[in-house]
């Protein structure tokens, strides 16, 4: 009996050795055949989280060097912005297509030109008078994504229809208390908010602020698992007139530290076309009673200017904070890694420079506006490229970003095709800063005079600003060049800061030539490597 049951009991180790052994393998199949599944799968679709800010200039801390906007500046409180700017690309020369809310804001969310949208005031609606162009939230939201907009991101009102209502997937957030800030507002040109006001009535951008947070909560869930990205759209109203903000802020900038420009005059040989009267500004009660005219070689007191210039910075620094909140609870979240944040500001602004204020110009810092865009895996190190970008290239940027089918480039007449672009992703300036790019970006402004219409069209190189202001017809969408008002050219070599128009200076005559010229060829003579309609880079 004893002998049987060793046999037995060395049948059975070798049983439980053989079992052991095939769970191993089983084990082993089975990891094999996930990771083999997980190779074939799709990784989850890239987010993104789309912050823009209004009026706001590159006068960013970590914008500082060449191409901040003016010498004469106090220190910048921008932390948020900075740390966003460290690991993104950072478009420190990104120049929109008119320097004005609602046609800069159609231009970029369309990826086209004024000229093609037929968008130069804050009344049309592009799909009335352009044609029914698909824009950057409708296109990722037609390939899946949750598409949420709030705050400002088109104009409202008629000239967005409402803002855009085919770009969203679920109803638009405007903050309440816009209500209650409104009629104060067109009282005071700025206000620094007490804390027990703001308590009793929170400021718009605070209340888009907590919206954006609260709706990147309901959103995680699906973005994280895999089933649906977001996009999710926050706008910003502020640094925008009147510059209210709370408080605290204005502490960063001690009136010791704020100073009046070093240009309070227009540039010499300026045309009158290329001035604004500043209406925007004048029409606040407490600028009115000052009776300024806007006219030509006019400034502001003294005390006004530095109010206005510590107010602005101070309204900045405000949005700033809130870009902070936003972001900061992405990473909360868990989605950082796997979520795009791209920030620009939709177009510059002048704080007395020129005597000037308001956009509403062709000028540097009417047209010279902040842009980074921070896609994980490429850009996490900071990469500034010293390119001449514009708005328009932010919509093929953000589809290559998150691996959409691309978007090609627009023929001429592009009023039928629902989906195209202008410009040019700046992914490849991402992957390799030295890739071949386009030398010249074009903005434009129209003004009304008795006589006729024109329209400044401005280009910007690597060492010039060069402007004609041609009669324009508002029919066929055309200039013409033989007909001008006036001619701008300023020598950024020289004269950052565009205190000499030297267009009718003799030893520029050749230098203004070739300007024309390739002004008059726009802005697809200045693409690099395009064939049929197609943009071609040499890969990296």
């Amino acid at each position: 009996m004893s002998s049987v049951c060793i046999i037995a009991d060395k049948n059975l180790s070798r049983l439980t050795m053989a079992g052991t052994e095939l769970r191993k393998l089983a084990l082993w199949v089975t990891i094999l055949t996930l990771v083999q599944l997980g190779a074939t799968q799709p990784a989850p679709r890239k987010n993104v989280l789309f912050l823009v800010s209004d009026d706001m200039r590159p006068e960013i801390n970590s914008f500082l060097g060449p191409d901040f906007p003016t010498p004469i500046h106090p220190t910048m409180f921008t932390p948020n912005l900075d740390e966003l700017a460290g690991r993104s690309l950072m478009l420190a020369r990104s120049y929109v297509q008119q320097a004005v809310c609602s046609p800069s804001r159609t231009s970029l969310l369309t990826g086209r030109r004024p000229d093609t949208t037929h968008v130069y005031d804050l009344v049309k609606y592009f799909r009335h008078v352009g044609g029914n162009f698909t824009t950057i939230p409708q296109y990722f939201k037609q390939h899946g994504y949750m598409s949420v907009g709030m705050g400002k991101i088109f104009h409202p009102g008629h000239a967005s229809g409402g803002d855009d209502p085919p770009s969203w997937s679920v109803p638009y957030y405007h903050a309440p208390s816009a209500k209650y800030w409104g009629p104060i507002g067109r009282r005071h040109s700025w206000l620094a908010v007490d804390e027990s006001t703001e308590r009793q009535h929170p400021l718009p951008d605070s209340e888009t602020a907590q919206n954006a947070i609260e709706t990147l909560r309901k959103v995680a869930p699906k973005a994280k698992s895999g089933e649906q990205p977001f996009f999710v759209a926050v706008g910003f109203h502020k640094p925008h007139l009147p510059f209210i903000f709370p408080e605290k802020f204005i502490q960063h900038y001690p009136e010791s530290v704020i100073r009046l420009p070093d240009n309070q005059y227009a540039p010499v040989d300026m045309p009158p076309e290329a001035w604004s009267e500043y209406g925007e500004l004048r029409h606040y009660s407490d600028i009115a009673k000052l009776n300024a005219s806007g006219h030509i070689n006019t400034t502001l007191p003294k005390d006004v200017v530095l109010q206005l210039r510590r107010a602005y910075y101070s309204a900045l620094s405000y949005t700033d904070s809130l870009i902070g909140d936003v972001i900061g609870e992405l990473k909360n979240l868990g989605l950082e890694n796997n979520t795009i944040i791209s920030f620009w500001g939709d177009h510059g602004w002048q704080l007395g420079e020129h005597g000037e204020w308001c956009k509403h110009t062709n000028f540097e810092l009417a047209t010279h506006a902040p842009m980074l865009v921070y896609v994980p895996g490429i850009t996490d190190k900071g990469i500034k490229p010293e390119k001449l970008t514009e708005f328009v290239d932010l919509f093929p940027t953000l589809v290559e970003a998150a691996g959409l089918p691309l978007i090609p480039l627009c023929p001429k007449d592009s009023s039928k095709i629902e989906v195209c672009t202008e410009g040019q992703s700046m992914i490849p300036l991402a992957r390799d800063p030295s890739a071949p790019w386009k030398q010249r970006v074009f903005s434009q402004y129209p003004r009304s005079y008795p006589v006729k219409e024109v329209m400044g069209y401005t280009m910007r190189t690597e060492k010039y600003r060069y402007t004609e202001w041609a009669k324009f017809n508002y029919k066929t969408y055309m200039p013409d060049w033989t007909s001008l008002a006036g001619v701008e050219l300023y020598d950024h070599v020289t004269d950052d800061e565009e205190n000499h128009n030297k267009a009718n200076d003799p030893s520029y005559k050749k230098i203004r030539n070739t300007l024309s010229q390739q002004l008059h060829q726009g802005w697809r003579a200045a693409l690099p490597n395009v064939r049929d309609n197609t943009l071609y880079f040499t890969p990296v």
